[in-house]
């Protein structure tokens, strides 16, 4: 490696070290965020030394519209697997198991997505982007509107998000703050109706049979999840998703 080189190389480092350092610093600056650090962080600190969780971690997001619970995946950098570190209610639900097929439907979407946006004035406290809709719903909406604007948020009311309390946003705000922080620039969302084993499948369908081939599909990417626990590897077709194992 040539001297010149080098020194490039080098600066590029800190500059991309220097951005993802610079991203807590600059959340930092909106008082709502910086009210959940002094309210939660050092609470936090302590929940991830006692599950052997070093500060920077990694992190992953799976919701189960049944349950009406959303979870906190996370682990160490040089760890293949995730651990569950906890588990939220929503703080309210809207429309049905399914996926979401239009703006205006109330449905939560159902799928394989990641942290898109971080909003730290937003008008639900604190919220965190879903990047809906991906080439499957887009498809699957056909010349329908598919709707955006699918967040993680505070407040107590939603219309196909997943909202959970202020008190509890802060946490989950304040965690992906510090995995985004860490260099981590994709957190991944996976978003199930249900808990999807063989049993949970089978009763549902009972009930909504027209979401067989879509909740097949879906269940292939739980069953990795499951069986390894890491976020299943997707490629994103107009048919649904190809799980990469």
């Amino acid at each position: 490696m040539n001297i010149t080189f080098k020194i490039i190389f080098l600066l590029s480092m800190s500059g991309t070290l220097f951005a993802q350092n610079n991203f807590k610093q600059q959340q930092l600056s909106f008082e709502r965020v910086k009210t959940a650090y002094t309210d939660k962080w050092d609470g936090l600190k302590k929940d991830l030394k006692m599950k052997g969780i070093k500060e920077e971690f990694q992190m992953y997001i799976v919701a189960y519209k049944d349950e009406g619970k959303l979870e906190i995946w996370l682990k160490n950098k040089n760890q293949p697997a995730y651990a569950l570190f906890k588990s939220y209610d929503f703080s309210a639900r809207s429309g049905k198991l399914g996926p979401k097929i239009k703006e205006g439907d109330l449905q939560t979407p159902e799928g394989y997505y990641a942290i898109n946006a971080f909003n730290p004035q937003s008008n639900f406290y604190l919220s965190l982007g879903v990047n809906y809709p991906n080439q499957a719903d887009l498809f699957r909406s056909g010349k329908n509107n598919p709707g955006g604007d699918i967040y993680i948020h505070g407040n107590q009311v939603t219309v196909g998000c997943i909202p959970l309390t202020d008190d509890k946003i802060k946490e989950v705000y304040v965690l992906a703050t510090e995995a985004r922080n860490a260099g981590q620039k994709e957190i991944p969302v996976s978003i199930y109706p249900f808990r999807m084993t063989n049993e949970n499948v089978k009763s549902k369908l009972s009930l909504y049979p027209q979401q067989k081939s879509f909740w097949t599909n879906l269940q292939q990417g739980y069953t990795y999840f499951i069986r390894h626990k890491k976020p299943p590897v997707v490629e994103t077709t107009n048919e649904g998703y190809i799980i990469k194992t």
